[in-house]
C-alpha cells in the first residue's frame, strides 16, 4: 500500500511537472497543511532519473513558496487580525496559533521570516505577523526567499542523492523527512547560539 502511495506521488509530481511543484509549494506556504516533502523529494528523485531539471524544480519550489508567503502577507496586511481570527478556524488555524506566531515574530524580529521558514508548523504562518506588522516587503521577500530556498534545496538535493536507489525513497520517505528535520534543527540551534552571543 505504501509503495502504491509513493508511486502515485512520484507520478503526480512528474505529470504535473514544474507547474505542479509551484502549486504544491504555494499551498504549503499558505493555510493548507500540505507537506513540502511530498513535492520536493520526488522532484529531486526525478531529476536524478533525468525526467526533470533539478534547478528548474528548485526554482519552481522556491517560486511557489515565496508566492504563498506573499499571499499570507497580503491577507494579513489588507484584512488585519480580526479577519484572520474569524475565518482562520475554517482552515484549522486558531487564534492561539496566531498569538504564537506574533510572539515568535516579536522575539526574533524581521529575521524570523527566515528562521521561521525552517520550522515545521511555523513556516506556513510566519508571514501573517509580518503582514500585520507591515514589514518592508523587499526585506520580507529577501528573508523569506532565503529560508524557503534553503529548505527547498535541502529536500531536492536529498531526493537527487538517493535517486539511484528507488527502493530507498519508496520505503524510507518518512525517515528521510525526519533526517531533513534533524538537519534543520542543527541550523536552528546554530542560529540560537549566534543570537545569544550577539546579545551578550
Amino acid at each position: 500500500m505504501l509503495h502504491e502511495i509513493i508511486d502515485w506521488i512520484v507520478n503526480t509530481v512528474h505529470g504535473w511537472s514544474y507547474t505542479g511543484i509551484f502549486v504544491m509549494m504555494f499551498l504549503e506556504s499558505t493555510f493548507f497543511p500540505f507537506p513540502s516533502e511530498v513535492a520536493m523529494i520526488p522532484a529531486g528523485y526525478l531529476a536524478h532519473q533525468g525526467k526533470m531539471n533539478l534547478w528548474l524544480a528548485i526554482a519552481a519550489g522556491l517560486g511557489g513558496s515565496l508566492a504563498g508567503a506573499l499571499f499570507n502577507y497580503w491577507l494579513a496586511f489588507h484584512f488585519g487580525r480580526p479577519f484572520l481570527v474569524r475565518y482562520g478556524k475554517y482552515v484549522m488555524f486558531k487564534e492561539e496559533h496566531l498569538q504564537r506566531m506574533e510572539t515568535f515574530f516579536a522575539k526574533h524580529g524581521h529575521v524570523s521570516t527566515f528562521s521561521g521558514r525552517l520550522i515545521p508548523a511555523v513556516r506556513q504562518y510566519i508571514s501573517l505577523p509580518a503582514g500585520l506588522a507591515r514589514m518592508n516587503i523587499p526585506l520580507f521577500a529577501f528573508y523569506t526567499g532565503l529560508g524557503a530556498g534553503l529548505w527547498v534545496m535541502v529536500l531536492a538535493f536529498l531526493g537527487y542523492v538517493i535517486g539511484d536507489n528507488q527502493a530507498l525513497i519508496k520505503e524510507n520517505l518518512a525517515t528521510l523527512t525526519l533526517a531533513t528535520l534533524g538537519f534543520v534543527a542543527l541550523v536552528l540551534v546554530t542560529y540560537v547560539v549566534w543570537q545569544k552571543r550577539r546579545a551578550a
